[in-house]
Order: C-alpha cells, then structure tokens, then sequence
C-alpha cells in the first residue's frame, strides 16, 4: 500500500485585510477564505492581477504579516498563530525566502552572508563555506567579489546573492519572489535549474513568477489568488 505524504504547506481559511489609519481608519479587505496545500516536491504559482493579494498571501506564510483568521500551516507550525520565537525557529531550519531585495548586515563579506543560514543550523565552516562557493560560481559572482560587502554590488550581482542565500540551506519549504526577475539567460537558467533540483530532493515552494516561460517550466500548478478577493473588494 502506498503510503501518501501530508502536505508541507497547508492554507486554510486565510483572510487579511489593512487598516488605513490615516485615511479615517478605512479597512480595505484584501482576502478571504484563502485554501490550498502544497506537497513536497511541488511548486505552486500564484498568479492574479496587480494587487491581487499574492505578495501579502506570501508575508502572511512567512510571518511578516498577521492574517486575521484561518490557519497557515509550514510543517508542525501554525503560523497564523505561533509565538515570535516559534517563526524565528522556521525560518532558521525548516521555511526559506528568496525575496526581490537583499538585506544584510552592512561590512559582512559576500561569502559569509551566502553560508550564514548554514552556519546558523550547525553546519560546520569548511562544509557552509564550500557550499556557498559552489554557489556563488554557479551564480556568476566573480570570486574577486567574494570578500567584499554585497552592498556595494550592482541590483543584479544582489539579486543573485539572494538567490546563493537562499538556497544554501535545503530548506523543506521555500517562497519564491520574482526569482529570475532582470536576469541574463544565463543566470536564469541556473535559478531554474536550483529551482528543480529544490523540488527534486522534495521541497514545496509557493513562487511569485511574473516570467511566464519560467512559470510553465517549474510550476506543477497555479492558483489565482483573485479567487480569493472578497466580494465588496472586487
């Protein structure tokens, strides 16, 4: 008897909407009754019109934004409901996040902000240190650059210092924002190729992909978040 693996994602219920506070405290929903799972070894795209709901449905399962019901379940991890520490834990080992822009710690070299999440979960030095190489080259970042502060790097040269960051550690779920935006071919191509090798070894990524040809390649699925638009909102 085949035995069915539960899911590593599972949305519920999920709404959100924002308060504007210097607007006479006008609520603008944005969401409800947000449903769906994602499987290991399943990327799902979001997809939907400008506005539709697909970058805060993304800060939702990643803990940036509250949603006001439902659940958003990443592993044994509710995070709809889960204490600070509990998210910082999930985000150390078990959910990534490739966003559009690179945040770090000013003066950190290049090398030590792509191995960081290695480091972070125990790996020792050499192994985090020749993983983040490995992807470093793969990415194109001259090892010249390797030392310095990726601050200084153009938007691109950040971007794929991100994206090095982010898959260094084989994170069991990954959210996916706009991966191969502003990439040469032949940066895309490995993006996509980290991509499948993630879904490969079983990772369940949620992606936001407004390049169409990178959608059809990687994507088992896709899920209009305007399905999710309450009514007085539409």
């Amino acid at each position: 008897m085949t035995q069915t693996l539960p899911p590593v994602i599972r949305i519920e219920d999920v709404s959100k909407s924002f308060t504007l506070h210097n607007q006479g405290s006008a609520v603008i929903p944005v969401m409800q009754g947000a449903t769906f799972d994602v499987m290991p070894g399943e990327c799902v795209a979001l997809t939907g019109n400008s506005g539709a709901g697909k970058s805060t449905l993304m800060r939702m399962i990643y803990g940036n934004y509250l949603s006001e019901s439902g659940h958003i379940w990443v592993g044994d991890t509710d995070v709809a409901n889960a204490e600070p520490r509990e998210i910082i834990a999930l985000r150390r080992a078990t959910l990534g996040y490739v966003s559009q822009f690179l945040r770090v710690v000013p003066r950190v070299p290049t090398i030590e902000v792509v191995a960081e999440p290695l480091l972070t979960v125990g790996v020792d030095r050499e192994t985090a240190f020749a993983k983040a190489r490995d992807l470093l080259s793969r990415l194109n970042i001259p090892e010249t650059l390797w030392g310095l502060s990726p601050t200084t790097f153009s938007g691109g040269e950040q971007q794929r210092v991100n994206i090095a960051r982010g898959f260094a550690h084989e994170y069991p779920a990954m959210l996916l924002d706009e991966p191969t935006a502003s990439l040469d071919a032949t940066n895309r191509e490995t993006v996509l190729s980290l991509i499948e090798e993630a879904k490969a070894r079983g990772a369940a990524i949620i992606g936001i992909f407004h390049d169409a040809l990178a959608r059809e390649r990687v994507a088992d699925r896709e899920i209009d978040v305007s399905a999710f638009t309450p009514a007085k909102a539409a």
